[in-house]
C-alpha cells in the first residue's frame, strides 16, 4: 500500500492509480476526475454542519451543553457551519459524485445524524430526496449530554443504504437487522471519528472490491477495508487529516505485517 500521496492522479484516467491512497482535496472534484463506475462501495460519514445549530450547545463555541465536544473548535479546514441550505446543496452536490464513481452493483452507506432545530425533526430528507435509498439502518450508539427539556436525549444516528438496481448483501449479511448496536469510537485524536466496528460492517456486509470514503477523516474506512482485504480509496480536504489517515493507516498496515 502506498500511503504517501497527496494530491490526486488527475492527469491518469485508470482507477489503479487511485489506489491505496489518501488524497487530499475537494472530494467533489476528485471523484469527477475519477473513472465512472469505478468503485463497488462507498462508507462514508460527512459533517454533519451541527455548528450552525438553532439552540446553545456547539453554535457559539461556548460550550452550551456539550463543554468537552471537540467539535466547539469544528473540523481542521472546515468550520461545520454553513446555511443550511448551502449544506444541503453541498451534501447533494457529493452524492451526485458518489452515484457516479459506484458501479451498477454498487452502494453507498451515508451516514448522518437528525437532529431538533426550531422544536422540529431535522431528519436530512432534504439531502436524500431524489436518490435511491433503499433502507434506513438505526446505529444505536450510547447517549450523550443533553439538558434540553423539548425532547428526549439522542441514542442514535442513521445510515442511508442508498443502493444502485443490482446491489445484493454479502450471504447472511441481512442476519444483522436493521437496527447496530455499537459503541461511538473513544480513543481517536479526530473530532468525530467514524467506530472501526460500523465501517467494518458496511463492508464485511457486501461483497465489494474497492472501497471509497470521500470523507476519509483520520483513515478508519481504510483501516476495514485493510482488515477486510479490499481495495480502497480516500479522500480528505484538510491536509492535518490525511496525514492522520495516512499515519493511523500506515501503522495497521505494519501490524497486519507482522
Amino acid at each position: 500500500m502506498d500511503a504517501k500521496a497527496n494530491l490526486s492522479p488527475s492527469a491518469q484516467s485508470g482507477v489503479e492509480s487511485w489506489l491505496g491512497k489518501v488524497h487530499q482535496g475537494d472530494c467533489v472534484e476528485l471523484m469527477k476526475q475519477m473513472p465512472a463506475g469505478s468503485v463497488d462501495l462507498v462508507v462514508t460519514s460527512p459533517p454533519y454542519n451541527i455548528k450552525n445549530s438553532t439552540g446553545n450547545g456547539l453554535k457559539n463555541g461556548s460550550g452550551g451543553k456539550w463543554p468537552q465536544a471537540e467539535l466547539i473548535k469544528g473540523y481542521a479546514d472546515h468550520d461545520d457551519a454553513m446555511p443550511h441550505e448551502a449544506y444541503v446543496a453541498w451534501q447533494r452536490d457529493c452524492l451526485h459524485a458518489m452515484m457516479r464513481v459506484l458501479s451498477e452493483d454498487g452502494a453507498i452507506f451515508y451516514n448522518h445524524k437528525w437532529r431538533v432545530q426550531r422544536g422540529l425533526l431535522q431528519d436530512r430528507a432534504d439531502i436524500v430526496d431524489g436518490f435511491p435509498v433503499r433502507q434506513i439502518i438505526i446505529w444505536q450508539r450510547n447517549g450523550g449530554i443533553n439538558f434540553n427539556p423539548g425532547y428526549f436525549l439522542p441514542t442514535f444516528e442513521v445510515i442511508y443504504l442508498i443502493a444502485k438496481p443490482g446491489f445484493r448483501l454479502a450471504t447472511k449479511a441481512n442476519a444483522h437487522g436493521d437496527v447496530w448496536r455499537i459503541p461511538q469510537e473513544t480513543k481517536n485524536p479526530h473530532p468525530a471519528p467514524f467506530p472501526l466496528a460500523l465501517a467494518q460492517r458496511c463492508i464485511d456486509s457486501t461483497s465489494a472490491k474497492t472501497v471509497l470514503d470521500p470523507f476519509i477523516g483520520s483513515g478508519t474506512t481504510a483501516i476495514a477495508a485493510e482488515k477486510s482485504g479490499r481495495q480502497w480509496i480516500g479522500m480528505d480536504i484538510s491536509k492535518a487529516y490525511c496525514e492522520l489517515a495516512r499515519e493511523r493507516i500506515g501503522s495497521f498496515v505494519e501490524i497486519l505485517d507482522l
